[in-house]
């Protein structure tokens, strides 16, 4: 904050507030607020149905709560403490990167804090900050990998032609809460047949077919800490063009994992990815992105930035985690191939926290 040369900080984001004091809830989906300055706070303004939680779940010493009514203004409310804490002319940044910060509610706190202070933009000044994970949030995070390979176990151990998605899907979650993790910050992205092309989560399910290629992106979350994964796993004859996919993909996150190190960007991890899917002649079937950080997380992503796109100059430092996955969807074929894993920079070769097989996997 001194550096950006800011007084105090108003924070939205429920992963700021988590990482900083401890404060653990869904409730940031009404309209919430943390106060930090120089030398004073944290404040929390919240609701009356997060004055225990907050209490409980935090070292957070000032809570103030605003009066849910027909005529509530909670940015007003935000005003005073900013007032009684002597902000007034001074720099204050804006946490506006928030999800629980709707437009409207932006809007209305611009037009609450006017004359009172200079706003500015540090939507990044706590995600920067949170990049670089402690040794016990490591542990967390190697602690979420370990699950993901629970998880990955029971997806290919359910997943036979007849069943449903679903009914795999669910197996999987049940996996996840049985070792201990938290229901993740996405839904997760599965289908089959015409689904299998899909990067995201739909409405309905499938039956998984006798030639199937059925796609997976699940992750795992231990104290909000996030680990992720893709992969297929194919029923019936395996198509020797799956096979060209599946290699392709393999050689590309195993490439982009080598630069996965200390002193290189995300934009170099991003041209790995590129050169080895332009040298398998599958660049038209792959994705702009590759991947991205990930650790602290509420609904309704897991996805944190930086992402893996080209030339992003983000240098990689050790304690960064990512979420590396090679996406192949072919329009041409209808065919798609996926691994991803997520794996920790340190000083030498990366670790990855998770494992997806480099084989095809077939049941």
């Amino acid at each position: 904050m001194a550096d950006a040369e800011l007084d105090g900080l108003v924070l939205f984001r429920q992963e700021s507030m988590f990482y900083l004091t401890g404060y653990d809830t869904s409730g940031y989906t009404m309209f919430q607020a943390m106060y930090l300055g120089l030398e004073a706070g944290p404040t929390l303004l919240t609701r009356t149905a997060d004055r225990i939680q907050s209490r409980n779940t935090s070292i957070i010493e000032d809570i103030q709560i605003w009066i849910d009514h027909e005529d509530a203004s909670p940015a007003m409310e935000l005003r005073r403490i900013l007032e009684a804490h002597g902000c007034a002319n001074q720099r204050i940044g804006i946490e506006y990167h928030a999800y629980g910060l709707t437009g409207q509610r932006a809007l209305m706190v611009n037009e609450a804090l006017e004359g009172l202070c200079r706003l500015v933009d540090a939507s990044d000044l706590v995600r920067l900050v949170r990049l670089i994970k402690s040794d016990l949030e490591l542990e967390y995070v190697r602690k979420s990998g370990a699950i993901c390979d629970a998880i990955l176990q029971t997806s290919i151990s359910h997943t036979r032609p007849g069943s449903t998605v679903k009914s795999v899907y669910g197996a999987m979650m049940n996996t996840l809460l049985c070792e201990g993790g938290d229901p993740t910050a996405s839904r997760w992205p599965m289908g089959a047949g015409e689904a299998a092309v899909f990067c995201r989560y739909h409405t309905g399910d499938e039956v998984i077919a006798q030639q199937d290629q059925v796609v997976f992106e699940p992750a795992a979350a231990y104290r909000h800490y996030h680990t992720c994964m893709m992969y297929n796993i194919l029923t019936g004859k395996v198509d020797p063009r799956h096979q060209a996919m599946n290699e392709a993909c393999a050689n590309a996150l195993d490439a982009c994992q080598q630069r996965l190190t200390v002193g290189n960007t995300v934009g170099d991890l991003y041209a790995a990815h590129d050169e080895t899917m332009h040298a398998h002649g599958f660049s038209h079937a792959a994705l702009s992105a590759c991947g991205y950080s990930v650790g602290i997380s509420y609904p309704p992503s897991w996805m944190d930035w930086p992402m893996v796109w080209k030339d992003n100059p983000q240098v990689l430092e050790a304690g960064m985690v990512f979420f590396l996955h090679m996406i192949l969807l072919d329009d041409q074929t209808g065919l798609s191939m996926c691994i991803g894993e997520t794996a920790i920079v340190t000083l030498g070769a990366c670790e990855p926290v998770n494992r997806i097989p480099r084989e095809i996997i077939h049941t």
